[in-house]
């Protein structure tokens, strides 16, 4: 039975589990320098080892799923146009021209995992905003792979697919091997040691961020219980570490929801795993005020945020992605909506946003001066230079109005 709990009660989730990744570092560091060592030799050595001898499947996809498949590309690409910064220049009276050019990352990895639940979503979500960005060069990395993500694979014209997962293809992509290209971003979720390797190489090249266990809060005075269960058991099936999280200051809806919640058990499917992760990880906290909710929402930092009200949407400081009342359930964001499904979890939100096409470009700024221009900079220029005790620096300017 999911816990409900009052605002005292509750507060130890805001210090909820973090990332503990000491233990999987210790594991995969070995593993990325031998990678880094003897290249392909050692990727098929922990591939046979981690992600054992699967049967050759052969790229396919139901009708009704490429129709699917194609409405979700076609909203999730108009979305990542639309977050693409723009070139621009402006020319300033004092003889200053600045701005800045976009320019995108030559190539990219996404990890795709095939674990429990092979998720050829995140192939979407992953590869769809690097091509809109312009990467060139486009890889994939899966353990093993299921049709339909092979299929997606050579509908997307991905350049690279690899049959490899876990800590090894993570130092492919970051090192280079003989048949692997070093890439510029590895992008998407994994387990432990997938993240664990993530944040050992993220000096050797790009990351998205470090993910851990996925998890929604959903803030509701009210709302139709049923509909509210099935979100929270959306977000628990995933992972018996998953968390779903509602805050309330109804009672009656709490205990409603508490009781839809093992309705709704008893005939999932995957309720195996949702079962444990929402008695382990779940709660319904009873707050005195909305407002008290989100400033408890903020606290956390959720990957999701559901807001039944959208009139608390002003209040959101943090969150990884927000979904605004009662017809916007996290289902359609992680599948056909067009926002990206690869979010900030474990509190990140703080730091940042989803996945985007914006993190496939590269924003360089643009300067150009005239000479009186730089005669009225060079005051500025000379003093600082020479505070710092750079003369040179100083020189470069004055030589040129000589």
């Amino acid at each position: 039975m999911i816990k409900i709990l009052n605002y005292d009660q509750a507060r130890s989730l805001i210090t909820r589990k973090t990332v503990r990744l000491e233990e999987a570092e210790r594991i995969v560091a070995p593993i990325l320098a031998d990678v880094r060592a003897r290249g392909d030799a050692a990727v098929e050595e922990y591939t046979r080892k981690f992600d054992g001898n699967y049967e050759p499947k052969q790229p396919s996809a139901a009708p009704a799923l490429i129709d699917a498949i194609q409405h979700a590309a076609a909203n999730i690409r108009e979305y990542a146009q639309s977050q693409l910064p723009q070139e621009r220049f402006a020319d300033y009276p004092d003889g200053r021209r600045l701005g800045h050019i976009v320019r995108p990352v030559d190539s990219m990895a996404a990890y795709i995992p095939a674990g429990r639940y092979p998720l050829p979503s995140t192939l979407l979500m992953t590869i769809i905003p690097a091509q809109v960005a312009g990467v060139a060069v486009t890889c994939v990395a899966c353990p093993n792979p299921s049709p339909e993500i092979l299929w997606m694979s050579d509908w997307l014209n991905v350049t690279h697919f690899f049959r490899m997962g876990g800590a090894q293809a993570i130092a492919a992509f970051a090192y280079g091997t003989e048949t692997v290209p070093k890439v510029d971003r590895i992008v998407g979720p994994g387990n432990i040691y997938v993240a664990a390797a993530k944040k050992l190489i993220a000096g050797e090249t790009g990351i998205d961020f470090i993910a851990g266990p996925t998890e929604i809060v959903i803030i509701a005075a009210e709302g139709n219980p049923s509909w509210l269960a099935a979100d929270m058991l959306a977000q628990a099936e995933h992972d018996v570490d998953a968390s779903s999280i509602l805050l309330t200051t109804s009672r009656a809806l709490a205990e409603s929801v508490a009781f839809e919640i093992e309705r709704q058990l008893a005939t999932l499917s995957t309720a195996p795993v949702a079962r444990p992760s929402i008695e382990a990880n779940g709660a319904i906290v009873v707050l005195d005020s909305l407002e008290r909710a989100v400033e408890f929402s903020n606290a956390l930092a959720p990957e999701h945020l559901n807001l039944e009200d959208p009139r608390l949407l002003p209040l959101v400081k943090h969150a990884g992605s927000v979904f605004l009342g009662p017809f916007s359930p996290e289902a359609a964001g992680d599948y056909a909506s067009g926002p990206n499904h690869v979010l900030p979890t474990s509190g990140a939100a703080r730091l940042r946003g989803g996945l985007s096409a914006a993190d496939f470009v590269k924003v360089i700024s643009v300067q150009q001066m005239t000479q009186p221009g730089l005669a009225k900079l060079t005051p500025s220029i000379t003093a600082l230079a020479r505070a710092e005790g750079l003369e040179a620096h100083a020189r470069s300017a004055e030589v040129r109005l000589a």
